[in-house]
Formats: C-alpha cells, structure tokens, sequence
C-alpha cells in the first residue's frame, strides 16, 4: 500500500470527522433563540442519516457482501447503539425543588446534547474505520464516503451545538462540544490502521458499511426525530427530514 494512499485515506476521514465543527458554528448565527431551529436542525439530520444508510451503505453491502450478512451486520450495528444507549444515562440526576421551570428546560437541553454527543461519537468511530479502509480500496468511493459523511456530520454538530447553547449561552463551548464528536472520527481510523489493520479484508469493510447504517438509522429514530417532534409541534420537523434526504439526494446525483 503506497504512502500517499494511506495518508490521503486519513485526509479524508479527517476532514469528513471535524465537518461536525461546521455545524457547531450555528449558535454564532443565531440572533435570537428558536425551539424551531433546534427541531429543523434535528430533522435534518435524521432525513440525511436515513437515506444515506438505506440508498447508499446498505445497497453497497448487499452487492458486495450479500444481502444476508449485510442484514446480520445491519441489526447488529442497531443492537450495539442499542446497549449503548441503555447503558448510557438518560437523565442527570438533579434536585429539582430548587429551580424553576426555566432552570429544568435548560438541564435537559443540556443533557440532550451531551447524550447526541455520545452518540455521535459512538457511530462516528467505526465511520471513521470505514471511511478509511473504503478509500484504501477505492479512493473514488472513498471521497464520495467522506464528502456524504462530512453532510451528514454538519447538522450532528447543530444537534449537539444548538442545544448546548441554548442551555448555556456559550457559542465555544457549544462549538468544541461539536467537534469533539466529530474527532472521534479520525481516531477510529487510526485505531483500525495500528491495531485492526492486519484482521480487516475488503469483505469486512463492506460489511461494515450495513453496521454503521444500522448505527444511523437507530440514532435518528430513537434520539434525532424524537427530539426534533419534541421542540417544535409544527411541521419544522417533517421539513427538516425533506430538506436532509434532498440534499443527500442531490449531492450523491452529482458525485
């Protein structure tokens, strides 16, 4: 394997993994706070999550890994975030005698966003592996990879940022939160080339392609589109979902 591959290979899923900063940079923009671009943004995330797992990774994995591994590997990567979730607290344990309604809105935007960040960084890691290994094999596939993630990982960093600020009013802390999710992204990568490097086959990685999908799809219907329904009663969240699976559309036409 050529240096400039491998080095090109982490590039992109570099880049791909700190796009969530992009996203973070949304509370910098934000003049006045709306429960409505929490819920847009949440959307958002959740359409384009959707649709890159089920008309791109998922497709790719039953050509290239057959259509009964890819759903094993598919259910897996679900029952995995699954556990995860469960062992992760939902809640911070608080007294709440002592403060207002205010006060409570705050600690649970708070606790929203730490938990989106888990969870981020817990699909972001194995994307990370795959991301890599995918433009060791093919670079060109590699880059579409990396260009749909990076997408994908701008309106995670506003789900992780906006909810952060809206607690807190800080637009760095909300900022670093985000792109310390996306970190976890090039740190998969180099994980899987010093330690998984010599147990990985191209059949792994593509198998891996329907784990990380599963990952997507539990996150956006069990934390993105809950939340999103949750701050804004309106339609701002079907249109966020539209919006997400548009752009994705158009964006994997082009490339």
């Amino acid at each position: 394997m050529e240096i400039g591959t491998v080095g090109m290979a982490f590039i992109l899923t570099f880049l791909a993994g700190i796009s969530t900063g992009i996203g973070g940079l949304t509370p910098y923009f934000i003049k006045k706070p709306k429960t409505v671009y929490l819920s847009l943004g949440l959307g958002f995330a959740g359409g384009v999550m959707i649709y890159i797992s089920f008309m791109e990774l998922l497709p790719e994995a039953f050509e290239d890994a057959g259509e009964g591994i890819a759903v094993l590997a598919f259910f897996l990567g679900i029952v995995v975030l699954g556990v995860v979730d469960i062992l992760i607290p939902e809640k911070e344990t608080y007294d709440i005698s002592s403060v207002t309604e205010e006060d409570r809105e705050e600690k649970k935007l708070l606790t929203t966003s730490k938990l989106t960040a888990y969870a981020i960084a817990g699909h972001n890691f194995p994307e990370g592996m795959v991301t890599f290994f995918t433009a060791l094999v093919d670079i060109r596939l590699g880059a579409l990879i990396a260009m749909a993630i990076a997408i994908h990982n701008i309106p995670e960093g506003v789900a992780v940022a906006v909810p952060y600020y809206y607690a807190t009013g800080d637009k760095l802390k909300a900022f670093l939160h985000s792109l310390g999710a996306g970190l976890a992204e090039p740190i998969g990568a180099l994980v899987a080339f010093f330690i998984l490097w010599p147990f990985l086959t191209q059949a792994l990685i593509v198998t891996m392609l329907a784990f990380v999908a599963g990952i997507m799809v539990y996150i956006s219907f069990d934390e993105l589109l809950p939340l999103a329904q949750d701050y804004n009663s309106s339609h701002s969240a079907i249109l966020g979902i539209v919006l997400g699976m548009l752009v994705m559309a158009v964006t994997l036409l082009i490339v």
